[in-house]
C-alpha cells in the first residue's frame, strides 16, 4: 500500500486490543495489521490547517493555520485551563461553539496510564480520551454540569494526585495496577469540603457523583514497549520508518523510536506497508 494524505488523529475503537485507525484526511486505514511489519511515514513537506485547509509553513496547536490558532473558541487557553473560562463575561472567542462544547456535561474521571491521574472530558469523548492518554484502566468519578465546573473540580483534586501522563514512561510498558475504586474513594472524601463548596456555587445538582461506574479495563495492541524512547520529529527529519511494534495513545512504537501523531496533525505525508491494504 502506498497512499498520500493529511494526518489526522488516529481514530480508536475500543476492542481487545484497542482497534486504530489512520486517518489520511477522509480515509482511514486500518494500522493493526502492520504491527509486526515495516512501515514508513514520508513528510512531503507541506501542510494544511485542520480546521480551513489553507496551506500553512508552521502548525499551531496540533495542526491549526496561525489565523485559526488566534480566531477559533476550540485554540483558546481555557481550552487548557477550563476552570479560567470566561464565557460568562462575554468574551468567549465563539459563544455558539462554548454553548455547543463547554457548556455541556463533563466528567471527571481517574485513568492508570503512567500512573494515577485526573482528568476531564466532555460526556461523548468516553472512552476515546482514555485511550488517547495511554490509559490501561479508567473509572469516571463525577458528572458535572460544565466543561468550566469540571476543570474547578480537577484543580480540587490536583491537591491529592497528578493530573497529567508522563508520555515517556506510558511508552515503556504497562503501568502497575491500582486499585482504581479505592483510590477514587480516598480521593473523593479528600475533596469533599471543595464538592460542598461548588455545589453551593453552581447548584446542588451540578455535581453528580458516581458510585457505581465501573472500571474500564484497556488493552493496547503492543507487541514490544522500548526500554529507551526517541521520539520522531517530522520537523528535523521527513522520513519516520522501522517495524512497526505497537500502538498506545496516540503514539506508534518503531523498533527505531516513537511519533505522536496527534501533534503533526495537518502534515501530508505518504504511508507505505506491504502489510496494509
Amino acid at each position: 500500500m502506498n497512499k498520500t494524505g493529511n494526518l489526522r488523529k488516529m481514530r480508536t475503537e475500543l476492542n481487545t486490543p484497542v482497534s486504530y485507525s489512520l486517518l489520511l484526511n477522509d480515509t482511514a486505514i486500518a494500522l493493526n495489521p502492520a504491527i509486526g511489519h515495516p512501515l514508513k511515514l514520508t513528510y512531503t513537506g507541506t501542510i494544511n490547517c485542520i480546521h480551513c485547509g489553507r496551506k500553512t509553513k508552521k502548525s499551531f496547536n496540533q495542526g491549526y493555520c496561525y489565523p485559526d490558532f488566534i480566531k477559533l473558541a476550540q485554540c483558546d487557553s481555557c481550552i487548557i485551563k477550563p476552570e479560567q473560562c470566561h464565557y460568562a463575561a462575554g468574551t468567549c472567542r465563539e459563544p455558539e461553539w462554548g454553548e455547543a462544547n463547554c457548556l455541556q456535561p463533563h466528567y471527571v474521571y481517574l485513568a492508570n496510564s503512567s500512573g494515577l491521574k485526573v482528568g476531564i472530558t466532555r460526556h461523548n469523548q468516553i472512552p476515546t480520551r482514555w485511550i488517547d492518554q495511554g490509559a490501561v484502566a479508567a473509572v469516571p468519578v463525577m458528572k458535572v454540569s460544565s466543561r468550566q465546573l469540571s476543570g474547578l473540580m480537577e484543580v480540587a483534586f490536583k491537591d491529592h494526585v497528578a493530573d497529567k501522563t508522563s508520555w515517556q514512561k506510558m511508552l515503556k510498558g504497562v503501568a502497575e495496577p491500582v486499585d482504581m475504586l479505592a483510590r477514587r474513594d480516598e480521593l473523593l472524601a479528600a475533596v469533599q469540603d471543595s464538592i460542598v463548596e461548588l455545589q453551593a456555587r453552581f447548584g446542588a445538582d451540578a455535581i453528580q457523583l458516581l458510585p457505581e461506574a465501573e472500571v474500564v479495563q484497556i488493552e493496547f495492541p503492543v507487541d514490544v514497549y522500548p526500554t529507551k524512547v526517541k521520539s520522531f520529529n517530522f520537523d528535523k527529519d521527513p522520513v519516520v520508518e522501522g517495524v512497526l511494534q505497537g500502538i498506545k495513545g496516540q503514539y506508534l512504537i518503531f523498533d527505531s523510536g516513537v511519533i505522536n501523531i496527534r501533534k503533526f496533525g495537518g502534515y501530508e505525508v505518504t504511508v507505505a506497508s506491504a502489510a496494509l491494504a
